[in-house]
């Protein structure tokens, strides 16, 4: 929320609705959202349904990554993983320069956070952007940022889409 109402801020009356489509599934590894799985067909099945009575999908939100830093075998084909992912969305939803803005993990499972952080942030396609949560204060977990944590992460995530792709609005 604290996404769509900085967006609708910033954005003033050209912003219009901002909808979410909220596909968010905690404790998954990037693989499990490859084309053929079952979270990767409700993903696309979820956003199709969503403009089908006329709306437009302006972006995706992309937080994940945590479960990939337990073996290194996954944290090192994240960068891979996560390229072909966009690439994927992008062709069956018909969106070819589908705006993407990740997050760069403030924390993980395993020992291997600063490897798929590296890969989070060196993913150099077209309308894709990263925002950084390290230093975000963290639950008493250590894994799952605050709430406070989560709004500033939101509300980071509406400047860099406003910032990069405002214009698409």
């Amino acid at each position: 929320m604290a996404f769509a109402n900085g967006v609708r801020e910033a954005g003033g009356s050209r912003t219009g609705v901002v909808g979410l489509v909220p596909c968010a599934v905690g404790g998954t590894k990037i693989t499990q959202w490859a084309r053929g799985t079952r979270l990767y067909g409700q993903l696309v099945s979820r956003a199709r349904e969503s403009v089908k009575d006329g709306g437009t999908i302006r972006g995706v939100l992309w937080y994940q990554g945590e479960s990939d830093t337990v073996r290194k075998e996954d944290a090192e084909a994240y960068k891979a993983n996560m390229k072909t992912l966009i690439t994927n969305l992008r062709s069956d939803l018909n969106l070819p320069a589908l705006p993407v803005i990740q997050v760069a993990l403030a924390s993980g499972e395993g020992k291997f956070i600063e490897t798929v952080r590296s890969a989070q942030l060196a993913i150099n396609l077209p309308n894709v952007k990263c925002v950084d949560a390290k230093g975000s204060p963290l639950e008493p977990d250590h894994l799952h940022l605050t709430t406070v944590s989560q709004e500033h992460v939101g509300l980071n995530l509406a400047h860099a889409f406003l910032a990069s792709f405002g214009h698409m609005l």
